[in-house]
């Protein structure tokens, strides 16, 4: 046990809470760690602990995290990618997690976005500066443009 077993069980249940609450991961846990007074071991000990009784799971944390950005932000794979590394997930977890994503519904959500841009640039008379800007923005939400075309941008 620890030299300072107060402050590291409250820690401990401190992150045990914040892990409950919602899926978490390992940067996340480091982070909130940073912040306090344990020592470096001590702060393994808790990780490791997380881990071991399944509060902390990279897995699961990349799916719901890829579920949640698809379906709600309607973010493309790409933006999802990038997000889950920037949280230091393991590029195996991250290709494992999109794989989960399904295609009919990846694809329904790209020509949703399509339709609801379309009808936002209705003042736009120039077919060629509004495919642009549908372009543009599709491609800020992480999609390619090979997507695009795919769900029914059509190409010049």
């Amino acid at each position: 046990m620890p030299d300072n077993s107060a402050l590291f069980l409250s820690e401990k249940v401190k992150l045990e809470r914040y892990c409950a609450y919602e899926d978490r991961c390992r940067f996340q846990i480091s982070k909130k760690l940073n912040a306090s007074l344990l020592s470096e071991e001590e702060k393994s000990l808790i990780i490791d602990g997380l881990l071991k009784d399944k509060f902390l799971d990279e897995y699961r944390f990349a799916s719901a995290y890829v579920s949640g950005k698809s379906r709600i932000k309607k973010w493309g794979i790409y933006k999802i990618r990038k997000g889950l590394s920037s949280y230091q997930i393991d590029p195996l977890i991250i290709e494992k997690s999109l794989k989960e994503l399904s295609s009919t519904e990846y694809l329904k959500s790209l020509k949703d976005l399509i339709e609801k841009k379309m009808v936002l640039l209705h003042s736009v008379k120039n077919p060629f500066e509004k495919k642009v800007k549908i372009i543009r923005f599709l491609t800020s939400k992480g999609y390619s443009l090979s997507e695009i075309y795919q769900a029914g941008i059509e190409e010049d």
